[in-house]
C-alpha cells in the first residue's frame, strides 16, 4: 500500500479533505461527550521540531493521547535534520520506529526529502512555504460557524507567507474565492498563485480584499526567523492592520481568523481579535480535532 503524506493541502483530494473536516467535527463532539475513542492505541507519533511552537506540540501530543497512542517530542537539541546525519538516513531510521512522523522546520525541501525516504506518513506541521494543518483547523472552524465554505469569499491581509500559500491551495481544494492584499516585496509565490487560477487573486489594497468578505484572515508581520526584519516589515505593512474599519467593509456576519500568536496593535487591533467576530480561540482548539482526524486518515 502506498504511504500517504500530508505536506501540502494538495496531497489529499477535495473529497478526502472534506471527510477529514467532518471527522474532526465528530471527534470534537465525542471528546466533549466524554466518549472513549482509542483508534490509535499502541501507535507512536514522532514529533520533530526545528521550530518551536506551543500550539503545535500541545495539539499533536494531546491528540495522540486522546486517541490511545503516544507522542515522542524531539527538540532541536535532539535532532538536526541534515546536520550530522543526512535527512535520508534520519527518515529511514525514524520511520522504522514510529508509525507517523510530524515535522516542523524551515526549508520545505527538507520535509519533502524526508517524506521521500520515510516508510510511514509524514505530516507538515509548518515549513517556511506551507502550513496545511492550520488550514484544516480554519476550514473546520468556518464549517462549524457558518456551514459549507464553497463559493464563499475570503480576504487575506498581510504577508504572502506560508499561511497565505496554504490558503491559496485551500481555495483550490475547498472551492472558495481568495482575495490577497499584500505590500510590494511581500507577495505570495507567483507559481503557487498562478496554479490556483480564478480561485485566488491579488488586489491592490486591504479594503479591496475585505469588501463583502465572509472571512478576514491575517498573520504576524514578522514570522519566526524574521525578527531582524521587524522594523522594515512594520514600515512595509503600515496600513495593513485589520481594525474595526476594515471589518466594517466585510459581510455583516464575517468571521475574523488568525493562526496565533497575535500581536495586538500590529497586524490586528485588540477590539477585533477580542471582539464578537473573532473565532481565533475556536480556531486554535480545532488544531487538536483536525489533526486527530488527519492522523486517523493517514493511519487507517
Amino acid at each position: 500500500m502506498t504511504t500517504r503524506h500530508f505536506l501540502t493541502m494538495l496531497d489529499l483530494t477535495p473529497e478526502e479533505l472534506a471527510g477529514v473536516i467532518q471527522r474532526a467535527i465528530e471527534l470534537k463532539a465525542m471528546l466533549r461527550e466524554g466518549t472513549l475513542h482509542e483508534s490509535l492505541k499502541n501507535r507512536v507519533l514522532a514529533m520533530v521540531f526545528e521550530k518551536s511552537s506551543t500550539r503545535t506540540r500541545m495539539s499533536f501530543e494531546a491528540g495522540m493521547a486522546q486517541l490511545g497512542g503516544q507522542a515522542i517530542f524531539l527538540s532541536p537539541r535532539d535532532t538536526q535534520l541534515g546536520r550530522g546525519e543526512p535527512i535520508e538516513d534520519s527518515a529511514r531510521v525514524l520511520s522504522r520506529m514510529a508509525d507517523v512522523i510530524m515535522i516542523r522546520t524551515f526549508e520545505h525541501e527538507k520535509i519533502q526529502r524526508f517524506a521521500e525516504y520515510s516508510r510511514v506518513p509524514v505530516i507538515n506541521a509548518l515549513t517556511d512555504m506551507y502550513h496545511p494543518c492550520q488550514l484544516l483547523a480554519d476550514v473546520q472552524t468556518y464549517v462549524e460557524q457558518r456551514g459549507d465554505i464553497r463559493g464563499r469569499s475570503v480576504a487575506w491581509i498581510g504577508d504572502g507567507n506560508n499561511m497565505c500559500h496554504s490558503y491559496i491551495n485551500a481555495a483550490r481544494q475547498f472551492g472558495f474565492n481568495l482575495r490577497i492584499a499584500a505590500p510590494a516585496g511581500y507577495l505570495p509565490d507567483a507559481g503557487i498563485l498562478a496554479a490556483a487560477g480564478e480561485r485566488a487573486s491579488l488586489v491592490d489594497s486591504p479594503q479591496a480584499a475585505a469588501e463583502s468578505a465572509d472571512v478576514v484572515v491575517t498573520d504576524v508581520w514578522a514570522s519566526m526567523g524574521q525578527e531582524a526584519e521587524q522594523a522594515a516589515r512594520e514600515k512595509a505593512f503600515a496600513g495593513y492592520q485589520v481594525d474595526t474599519d476594515l471589518m466594517a467593509l466585510a459581510a455583516p456576519d464575517a468571521l475574523f481568523m488568525h493562526c496565533l500568536p497575535a500581536h495586538r496593535g500590529e497586524e490586528v487591533a485588540a477590539d477585533v481579535i477580542d471582539g464578537p467576530q473573532s473565532v481565533v480561540w475556536d480556531e486554535a482548539e480545532n488544531r487538536l480535532h483536525a489533526q486527530k482526524a488527519l492522523l486517523e486518515f493517514l493511519l487507517a
